[in-house]
């Protein structure tokens, strides 16, 4: 069964440009994993800071092994630095 996920990171005032840089970097070398079925990065409009990603993953072992990755593991080690709070992770079922 696929997995949805909806994160929602929140960057420093001071830190937006480096934060892009890192998130789409992680979305361009996820997108590429084998268990990745689908993976986009969104940057909010009216608050540059806010960043939001819709994830498919094939199934919880694919999900697992994105977050053994060195892209992923990456930012994790630099989010404290970046993130003006903790991500926010919904793992949803769709429904319509």
């Amino acid at each position: 069964m696929s997995i949805n996920i909806t994160a929602i990171a929140k960057s420093k005032p001071n830190t937006i440009s480096e934060t892009k840089q890192i998130l789409t970097e992680m979305a361009v070398k996820s997108i590429n994993e084998v268990a990745c079925i689908q993976y986009d990065l969104h940057q909010d409009n009216e608050n540059p800071s806010l960043f939001i990603f819709h994830e498919i993953w094939e199934d919880e072992d694919g999900l697992a092994l994105h977050e053994a990755q060195l892209h992923f593991l990456k930012f994790k080690s630099k989010a404290s630095e970046l993130l003006a709070e903790p991500v926010a992770i919904y793992k949803t079922e769709k429904i319509a």
